[in-house]
C-alpha cells in the first residue's frame, strides 16, 4: 500500500512550504502550454486550409491523450512518487513544444497534441496530490482552503493564461507560430528544475505492488459524493473545451474579429473567471459551491448559445465570464470533495478518476459538436449542443442533491 511521508523535521517543513509554490508554478506553466494553441488555430486554418472538423480533431487528440494517460498512468505517483512522475510528464510537453516549433504538418501536430495530453494526464492528479501533501507537511494543522484554491487555480488559471499569453505574443511578437511555444517550453523547463529540489511526499518502498490500470477507490458511503463531483467536472470542462477549440474560429469567421489578442482574451475570460471565483468563494461550504456553480453554469450556457445564434460579441464575453464563474466553483467543490473522501493511500487514484471524467467532458461534447457542424446548420448544431449540456447539468444537479441527502 502507498504511504505518505508524515514526519518531516522543522527545517524540512519550511522546505515543503517553499516546494509548494514550485509545484504550483510548474503545474500552471504546463497547463498554460496545453491551452496555448487555442488562439493560434486561425493561423493553421489560413496556412493549411483546415476546417472546423479538423480543429475539433486536433483538440480531441489532446483530450484523448489526457484520458488515456489518466486511465493508464494518472495514479502511478502513488507508487513511484510525485516528483518522479512530474518529470516525465513535463518533458513530454516540452517534446510537444519542440514538435510545434519544427513543423506545421497536420500529422505531426496531432502527435504533438497527443503527447501533450499524455503528459497533462500524468501531471494533473500528481501535482494536485503533491500540493495537498506539501501543504499539510509544510503547514501542519492549517485548513485546506489554500491548497484547494491554489491547486485548482494553477490548473484552471494556467489553462486561462495559455491563450492569453499566446494570443498577445501572436499579436505583437515576431513569428506567432514559434514564439508562444518557445516561451512556454522555457517556463516548463525552469519550473521542472525548481521541482527537482522539492521534497518527495510518498514512500516509494512498496515491494508487493503490481501495476494495473486506473481504479477509483473511495468508501462506499462516499460514492454518491464522488459521482456528483465527477458529473460537475464533466459539465464544467465541456464548456472549457468549447471555448478553447471552436470559439476562436467563430470569432474570426462569424464575427469578423481577426485579432489574436481578442481570441486570447475571450479564452482567458472563462478560465480567469473560474480561477477568480475559486478564490472569492474559497471559504464557502461545498454544497453552496455546487449549487451556485451549477446555476451559474446554466445561465452562462444559455448566454453563450444565445450569443452564437445572434452573433453578439459582448453577450459571448458575458456568457464566458458567467460560465467560468460557475465552472470554477463547481470544479473547486469537486476537487475538495475528492480530497476529503478519498483515503490518503489512494488519493492519487481518486483524483486521477476525477480528472478522467473532467477530460471526457472537455473532449466528447466538443467532438460531437464538430461532427454536427458537418451535417447541420451551425444554429441547429449549437442548439443541439446546448440541449445536451443542459441535460448533463440536470444530471449533475441531481447527483449533488442526492449526495447531500446521504452525506
Amino acid at each position: 500500500m502507498t504511504s505518505v511521508i508524515e514526519t518531516p523535521l522543522r527545517t524540512g517543513s519550511a522546505h515543503h512550504a517553499r516546494g509548494f509554490w514550485a509545484v504550483a508554478f510548474l503545474f500552471a506553466a504546463t497547463m498554460g502550454f496545453a491551452s496555448a494553441p487555442a488562439p493560434l488555430y486561425v493561423f493553421y486554418v489560413d496556412e493549411q486550409g483546415w476546417g472546423s472538423f479538423v480543429i475539433t480533431a486536433v483538440f480531441a487528440t489532446y483530450g484523448a491523450g489526457v484520458a488515456i494517460s489518466l486511465f493508464l498512468a494518472g495514479h502511478l505517483s502513488d507508487r513511484f512518487g510525485r516528483r518522479r512522475m512530474a518529470g516525465p510528464a513535463v518533458l513530454l510537453n516540452v517534446l510537444a513544444a519542440l514538435i510545434f516549433l519544427s513543423t506545421h504538418e497536420l500529422g505531426w501536430l496531432l502527435l504533438a497534441r497527443l503527447i501533450s495530453g499524455i503528459g497533462v494526464g500524468m501531471l494533473t492528479a500528481t501535482a494536485t496530490a503533491h500540493l495537498a501533501e506539501l501543504h499539510r507537511i509544510g503547514r501542519p494543522g492549517a485548513p485546506t482552503t489554500r491548497v484547494e484554491v491554489v491547486s485548482t487555480a494553477a490548473n484552471i488559471g494556467g489553462l486561462g493564461l495559455g491563450p492569453l499569453v499566446s494570443g498577445a505574443l501572436a499579436e505583437w511578437a515576431p513569428r506567432p507560430l514559434y514564439t508562444p511555444y518557445a516561451v512556454f517550453a522555457f517556463l516548463m523547463v525552469l519550473g521542472l528544475l525548481a521541482v527537482m529540489a522539492v521534497p518527495e511526499t510518498v514512500d516509494t518502498d512498496q515491494p508487493g505492488w503490481r501495476y494495473q490500470p486506473q481504479r477509483v477507490r473511495v468508501p462506499a458511503d462516499a460514492r454518491g459524493a464522488y459521482f456528483a463531483a465527477g458529473m460537475a467536472s464533466f459539465v464544467a470542462f465541456a464548456m472549457f473545451g468549447f471555448f478553447t477549440s471552436l470559439v476562436p474560429s467563430f470569432l474570426a469567421d462569424d464575427l469578423d474579429l481577426h485579432s489574436h489578442l481578442v481570441a486570447g482574451v475571450v479564452g482567458f475570460s472563462i478560465f480567469g473567471a473560474a480561477a477568480l471565483f475559486q478564490v472569492l468563494a474559497g471559504s464557502w461550504p461545498r454544497r453552496r459551491l455546487y449549487v451556485t456553480g451549477l446555476v451559474a453554469l446554466t445561465a452562462g450556457l444559455l448566454l453563450v448559445v444565445g450569443a452564437l445564434l445572434s452573433g453578439t460579441f459582448w453577450v459571448l464575453v458575458v456568457g464566458a465570464l458567467v460560465t467560468g464563474a460557475g465552472s470554477g466553483m463547481s470544479f473547486k467543490a469537486a476537487v475538495a470533495t475528492v480530497i476529503s473522501v478519498a483515503p490518503e493511500t489512494s488519493r492519487g487514484e481518486a483524483l486521477a478518476g476525477l480528472f478522467l471524467m473532467a477530460y471526457l467532458g472537455i473532449t466528447v461534447p466538443v467532438v460531437l459538436l464538430g461532427v454536427l457542424v458537418q451535417y447541420l446548420t451551425i444554429d441547429t448544431a449549437m442548439l443541439a449542443f446546448g440541449a445536451l449540456l443542459l441535460v448533463l447539468l440536470g444530471v449533475a444537479a441531481r447527483g449533488v442533491t442526492g449526495a447531500g441527502r446521504t452525506s
